[in-house]
């Protein structure tokens, strides 16, 4: 296609929301011209689904709860005046709270005020509020945030030196719905020995967002931790980013949390619009439709060309992945949906993948995530007339139209800057998306089969992992092999689960357990000590 026809394609098709300044340029999508017209039929379904999800419908009928996280914007929105109350209810106290403690009249025991924040989570419980933090933080922030996001001990004890002496300064939010997360759950614990350690009372450091009457809830609560913030079961951990989830910590940083919900809103308002050409969302839904053949055949690489967005794509993976790849549809049909997400930023993926992207397998399309503003002050002059934004921008360009060359095709999201209202209209305008999508595709984008199913896998191993400390401590001294154990403790078909767990026993000191090399790698033999 010519660049004139390019350009009578990108004003055909460009949309434009202005109650947040961004636009989706959807040109560089080789759909057809009666594409749109072809599935106005499956996107008049997902919009009156969506709206009937907004009014209170059971969305995840999987779990048999409703889905309203777009309340949390909205709150007149609520379904009922009770859930409203308790939505406005939460904003207030995360206002007061934070407020309380930038003022020092909530503080730790031998400082004058809370100084650093660390968050206790995982998965959409950190997520979102890492992207939040990364994106708008900086050096003014009232509190410097630090995050255990893993269980994994090397990690919180990285963190934990970053914190420093600083810890009798620091305030852990630890967020889990249920409480029983036992990520979560093992890194509250690392941070209460971290502070009894300085001899401190945890308790008079921690608050907790979490369901009413979860474990974490009740262990908050026998420890007289210094607030409880709620988590309803009608918002997913991934959709949680705008509850007090992400609107604590955001508050406690410093950073405008009433911005984030406005430009959410104002997105929420754009993408209830049933014209697909000036709904940004549907147009997305309908772009990962297309590209994907409805099945999800290509991978989404997502391009920001803005340092502040690099955890976007992270962000996304969970939201996209987590709500789009099901493997039953809502019927209980085998449908094996969705769509593939990563990415990190540009320029820097034109020295990393876009080799690949433009020559090699043809399996993704890209969004380019295009920012206006390149800081708030002026720039110097690189070369003559030439800014370094300006060469950020012809890295953008440049990229998008050699891969255009070679028949790779891509959008363009533009913002006018990364500030709270535009983060929160783009945590909205992919929330919708995913909802859009899954409607077209028939599935539950609200709940995570999957997931659940590694969590026990994960408790059968550590199951596992019990007995043969016990079987090897029955028998203290004398060395076992893998096979010889697996098959002692009535496990003869997981060998190689023993082997596995075994060989991390022996790696660390934490259960006496010595590995002493055999005739080969695989005839180690493990003696408890």
């Amino acid at each position: 296609m010519s660049e004139r026809g390019l350009w009578e394609r990108y004003k055909q098709y460009l949309c434009v929301v202005e109650s947040v300044g961004l636009t989706l340029d959807v040109s560089r999508m080789n759909f057809a011209e009666d594409f749109l017209e072809r599935m106005s039929g499956p996107m008049e379904k997902a919009f009156g689904e969506m709206e009937a999800l907004e009014q209170g419908a059971i969305a995840n009928p999987d779990e048999k709860r409703r889905v309203g996280h777009y309340w949390l914007r909205a709150p007149e929105r609520a379904p009922e005046p009770g859930l409203r109350e308790e939505i406005e209810s939460m904003l207030a106290d995360v206002r007061r709270f934070a407020d309380d403690v930038h003022a020092g009249r909530v503080k730790p025991p031998g400082a004058e005020r809370f100084t650093r924040l660390l968050l206790v989570g995982i998965g959409g419980s950190a997520l979102g509020p890492q992207l939040v933090a990364d994106a708008l933080g900086g050096p003014a922030d009232r509190m410097q945030v630090h995050f255990f996001d893993n269980t994994d001990p090397d990690g919180m004890d990285r963190e934990l030196a970053r914190i420093g002496d600083a810890l009798p300064e620091t305030l852990t939010v630890v967020i889990s719905k249920s409480g029983g997360t036992k990520e979560t759950r093992n890194g509250m614990l690392e941070a209460e020995r971290a502070y009894r350690e300085k001899g401190l009372d945890f308790g008079k450091y921690a608050v907790a967002v979490t369901g009413e009457g979860s474990e974490l809830d009740r262990y908050a609560r026998k420890g007289s931790w210094l607030k409880t913030f709620p988590m309803w079961d009608w918002v997913g951990g991934r959709t949680s980013v705008l509850s007090a989830v992400g609107l604590l910590p955001a508050r406690l940083q410093g950073l405008d949390i009433d911005a984030l919900l406005s430009g959410a809103r104002d997105m929420d308002e754009a993408t209830r619009e049933r014209d697909v050409r000036r709904n940004p969302a549907a147009l997305l839904a309908l772009m990962w439709w297309y590209a994907g053949d409805g099945r999800g055949q290509k991978d989404m690489v997502i391009l920001p060309y803005k340092d502040r967005l690099l955890l976007f794509s992270k962000y996304l993976q969970q939201l996209v992945m987590e709500s789009l790849g099901k493997e039953l549809n809502l019927e209980g049909k085998v449908v094996n949906q969705g769509l593939a997400v990563y990415g990190n930023k540009g320029s820097t993926d034109q020295h990393a993948y876009v080799q690949q992207l433009r020559e090699g397998v043809h399996n993704f399309f890209v969004t380019f995530v295009e920012v206006l503003q390149d800081r708030r002050d002026g720039s110097m002059k690189v070369e003559p007339e030439i800014t370094s934004g300006d060469y950020l921008l012809g890295f953008l360009l440049g990229t998008r139209r050699a891969l255009f060359e070679k028949g790779r095709e891509s959008m363009t999201l533009t913002v006018p800057d990364v500030g709270p209202r535009t983060l929160g209209a783009l945590i909205a305008l992919y929330e919708r998306a995913v909802g859009f999508y899954a409607s077209m595709a028939h599935i539950n984008a609200y709940h995570q089969p999957g997931v659940e199913a590694g969590k026990k896998a994960a408790g059968a191993v550590l199951e596992l992992q019990r007995k043969l400390l016990a079987r090897l401590r029955e028998d203290k001294g004398r060395g076992h092999s893998a096979e010889d154990l697996a098959a002692e403790v009535g496990a003869a078909d997981e060998v190689e689960t023993v082997f596995k767990v075994l060989e991390h026993l022996a790696a660390n000191p934490d259960h006496g357990v010595k590995r002493e090399p055999g005739p080969t790698f695989f005839e180690a033999r493990f003696h408890a000590v």
